[in-house]
């Protein structure tokens, strides 16, 4: 995936907001553009969506150092938004929140988003807020496409090919690629694989993960008796080789 041109970013220490590029995905065209001109005044690069599909793959496409995310779009909502957002990246999320939708709030955070603003919000505190999170980032957004020689996996938009057809996962066959796939190289654990694809109520199911990887393995490897991507642990785990 080739990355849109930017300009060159300053080092820590200098003004942060110079060529930062900040994604703002909201509905509200008045607030678009008021926040828009704000931030293009102060050396922002800004993308703007209206739609949370649209802010989905505007964020895999123009890699934005930060995002601006209303909760409540047409289409997908907000919520959903940060949890495909963090499928593939670690970017920034900053919740623009009405007061009412304090629930959803407190969702998206618990799905990934960093920080929130409440509506109506004055510039300085959202600026305030948008240094904060440009400082914590110590690294660029990961790339949401993992391709392998077999196989190709869109984190973003949760489909993986294979010989360019699409390959249907069922939902815990996703779960355990994508766990596996945004540790590569990393041993994880029998107990964590089914902590997290399962619950922790079964922890100690060992043979539903034998079936799941050996599903996944039929559908992704070349030879799935001798696999080159997913690779058993003996008495371990199971660990994703790209």
């Amino acid at each position: 995936m080739t990355e849109a041109p930017r300009a060159p970013r300053p080092q820590v220490g200098t003004e942060i907001e110079q060529g930062a590029r900040v994604l703002i995905i909201d509905d509200d065209v008045s607030l678009l553009r008021a926040v828009g001109i704000s931030l293009r005044a102060r050396g922002y690069e800004v993308i703007v969506a209206r739609q949370g599909e649209e802010g989905l793959n505007l964020a895999a496409h123009k890699r934005p150092d930060v995002v601006l995310l209303d909760l409540g779009l047409p289409g997908i909502d907000g919520v959903e938004v940060v949890r495909g957002l963090r499928g593939w990246s670690t970017i920034p999320i900053i919740v623009l929140s009405a007061r009412h939708q304090s629930v959803s709030k407190v969702e998206a955070l618990d799905a990934g988003a960093d920080d929130y603003v409440t509506k109506p919000f004055g510039m300085d505190e959202l600026l305030a807020r948008l240094r904060a999170a440009l400082r914590r980032t110590i690294s660029g957004p990961e790339d949401p496409l993992v391709e392998t020689d077999a196989f190709t996996i869109d984190l973003a938009a949760k489909r993986v090919t294979r010989d360019g057809s699409d390959v249907h996962l069922t939902p815990k066959e996703w779960d355990i690629v994508e766990l596996l796939v945004r540790n590569p190289g990393t041993l994880v654990s029998h107990q964590q694989l089914l902590h997290e694809v399962w619950g922790p109520q079964y922890d100690t199911e060992t043979e539903y993960l034998r079936v799941l990887m050996a599903r996944v393995r039929r559908k992704l490897e070349t030879n799935p008796s001798r696999p080159e991507h997913f690779r058993t642990e003996s008495g371990m785990g199971y660990r994703f080789v790209p």
